[in-house]
């Protein structure tokens, strides 16, 4: 990374920097306005777009993994079919710009290099590139809001394999989906059995000569059909869209609920009606064979198939399944462990991502570079040691957008208290009881453990073992305790006295 030098133009002061324009940064930007609209503040994108994730991904069929109604804005109703397509939430999200004046506020092609804490100003100073000339900028802050997701937007994560410069056909990341990828007639693989790989094969299925999905491990999924029926027969009865939403959403959130905890509660029943479901599409010989993973359920991401698409593929012989481990690659394929040896043309890697921890921005805090590992977490949010700064991670066992929402409420709850307070910095610290309290792993890998988490842990911050120090996965539980945080906790520590806040832009 090169760093912006000191001849950087000035690019203006703002209340709040939001680091990201994807679903949290729009959300935020929207929060920010509707409850703290004295405040001024711009969002920083990378991207030549919003949308983040759903811009950048453009394998064929990139849906989402869960339902609109509860991935959507509470604020704004979502009107389609519940698992929804990239194009589909990208025209949700500029419906979200245009209806609330966000576009004057966010700027394009802004590459953030480094972020500097000065705790003799309580100011951040953001060095950025403009992508598209290349001008040094240089910004202030007071707040940070750090919206920019957990994964390299950039990069998807490819594991090593042997022989891979041998195989003279192509090896492609969906994260990296290159234009001119001709599989018509082709015989390809899909490394990977989540939800990109079952997203990917039923979409490229009709074009391939053949396409195998080589797994090492099954995955669970939940098929059906795409639709929700209290919101159809709700809208033959012509009741207000902002009522269905609200109502199918509270409908929704109980019943993963309900599933979250019978998952835990009764793993084993939880695990023969999913396998049910599937079995239901390809049979049970298929099913034991190929769909049924040795874990628990919930303890990695379960993905909705809508209509059962990967099963009817592979009904239909339009697509197989093969469980092995890869020995290496050949000029022709993969040579499996098994001895068998898989024929292709393109061989697609849907192998997950990397994570990335504070979107590859170098940070400082008064002059000492930040090891963000070394800090402890304050709810998944806030971190020790650092000033004036919120994280939004959202959930994996719910939709991402729920802890948007919930965080953005904090965010803004905690900026007007700190005005009314009179102070400019706001950091949490470890209370006189806290100090000796056993810290461990961001999340429990015995909870939940998937590869892209378990690979990048060592970058994450700690967690303690008493619930305002742990990023709790809960929403159930969230949604009634981050509103209720006591603002003047202990573990809030303030300080500075606030200058005139600038204007609203």
């Amino acid at each position: 990374m090169n760093a912006v030098t000191a001849t950087a133009t000035d690019a203006g002061h703002f209340d709040v920097l939001i680091v990201g324009a994807g679903i949290s940064g729009v959300g935020a930007a929207y929060h920010l306005r509707q409850q703290s609209p004295d405040r001024s503040f711009v969002v920083l994108e990378t991207l030549e777009s919003f949308g983040g994730t759903w811009l950048t991904h453009k394998y064929p069929g990139i849906r989402s993994d869960s339902d609109l109604y509860t991935f959507g804005y509470r604020f704004k109703p979502w009107v389609g079919p519940p698992i929804a397509t990239a194009e589909e939430i990208l025209s949700y999200m500029g419906e979200v710009i245009e209806e609330n004046d966000l576009a004057p506020h966010i700027r394009y092609r802004h590459r953030i290099e480094r972020a500097t804490w000065s705790s003799e100003r309580n100011l951040w100073t953001i060095e950025a590139v403009r992508l598209d000339t290349g001008e040094p900028l240089r910004f202030t802050a007071n707040f940070l809001w750090m919206c920019q997701g957990y994964y390299r937007q950039s990069e998807g994560y490819t594991p090593e394999w042997a022989g891979m410069d041998s195989f003279k056909g192509r090896i492609v990341h969906p994260q990296t989906w290159p234009d001119d990828l001709e599989l018509k007639g082709k015989k390809v693989v899909i490394i990977g059995s989540g939800a990109t790989a079952a997203t990917l094969l039923p979409n490229i299925a009709d074009d391939c000569g053949h396409v195998t999905l080589l797994q090492r491990s099954p995955t669970y999924f939940i098929p059906g059909r795409n639709a929700i029926d209290i919101a159809d027969q709700l809208r033959l009865l012509e009741v207000d869209e902002a009522w269905i939403h609200e109502i199918v959403r509270r409908q929704q959130l109980y019943n993963q609920d309900l599933f979250t905890r019978r998952s835990i509660d009764e793993p084993e029943v939880v695990k023969a009606e999913l396998l049910a479901g599937v079995s239901a599409f390809v049979g049970p010989e298929i099913t034991a064979k190929h769909f049924t993973p040795t874990y628990r359920p919930w303890r990695q991401r379960i993905a909705f198939v809508p209509d059962g698409d990967i099963f009817q593929a592979v009904k239909q012989g339009k697509a197989s399944v093969v469980t092995d481990e890869i020995d290496r690659f050949t000029e022709t394929g993969i040579l499996l462990k098994s001895g068998e040896t898989l024929e292709a043309d393109v061989i697609i890697t849907a192998t997950g991502f990397n994570l990335n921890v504070l979107g590859d921005i170098d940070f400082v805090v008064d002059g000492k570079p930040l090891d963000f590992a070394n800090t402890v977490t304050y709810r998944g949010m806030m971190f020790t040691g650092v000033p004036n700064m919120v994280w939004v991670f959202g959930y994996f066992r719910a939709s991402w957008t729920l802890r948007a929402d919930l965080i953005a409420d904090f965010v803004c709850r905690l900026l007007n208290h700190m005005r009314d307070k009179g102070v400019s910095k706001v950091e949490v610290a470890l209370r006189p009881e806290d100090k000796d309290m056993a810290l461990k792993p961001w999340i429990d890998p015995e909870n939940f453990n998937p590869g892209y988490l378990m690979r990048g842990m060592h970058l994450l911050p700690k967690a303690g073992d008493k619930p305002e120090w742990r990023h709790s996965q809960d929403y159930w539980r969230e949604k009634d305790e981050l509103p209720l945080i006591d603002l003047d906790d202990p573990a809030f520590v303030y300080g500075g006295k606030a200058e005139a806040e600038t204007k609203a832009a």
